[in-house]
């Protein structure tokens, strides 16, 4: 089985994807993190100028993302594992070749708790600037959110309320999702 885990920035995908491992019903899991297949030159990705004319990755873009390489990996995963996990914003941009069941989970926080988790996460234990953040937040990803994440939330089979502590995330994605298995 294929479960996608979607939602904002600061939703709880990653908490929800380790709680899911933790609580797996007697099959073997694997985790693929959005995060890690982000393209880092140039030459691929869409790539935006700060302030100061520096360039950077555009983490709010699917098209920053390598879903080939990605979905090469679930390929493989899904060869050994009974459950593969994706998390990440645009989990469910993958599309396996191999032939499985599929469950897509969007995990729900409100905009403003979703904030407070990247600023906590970034500045506070990162020490990522505050202004830059924020300044990216007002003038780039809040719209990104709306435009390419906030979609998933009606083409997921199960909409979650991130403010639930993660176990009970994982109950109701196992439950939920074991009719598939």
């Amino acid at each position: 089985m294929l479960l996608t885990v979607t939602g904002g920035s600061g939703a709880g995908k990653t908490t929800l994807a380790s709680a899911l491992t933790a609580t797996a019903p007697y099959v073997s899991t694997r985790v693929l993190h959005g995060d890690d297949y982000y393209f880092d030159t140039p030459e691929r990705g869409v790539w935006m100028r700060d302030d100061a004319g520096v360039p950077h990755l555009d983490f709010g873009s699917p098209q920053s993302m390598d879903i080939e390489r990605l979905t090469r990996d679930a390929n493989a995963a899904l060869a050994k594992a009974a459950v593969v996990i994706i998390e990440g914003l645009f989990a469910r941009h993958v599309t396996p070749t191999a032939r499985c069941a599929r469950f897509d989970v969007f995990v729900d926080l409100p905009a403003d708790l979703r904030l407070v988790r990247k600023i906590q996460r970034k500045c506070l234990l990162h020490g990522f600037p505050l202004d830059v953040l924020l300044r990216n937040y007002l003038h780039h990803r809040r719209a990104a959110h709306e435009l390419h994440v906030e979609p998933a939330r009606c083409e997921s089979d199960l909409v979650l309320d991130g403010i639930l502590p993660a176990d009970t995330l994982a109950h109701q994605v196992w439950s939920a999702a074991g009719k598939k298995l």
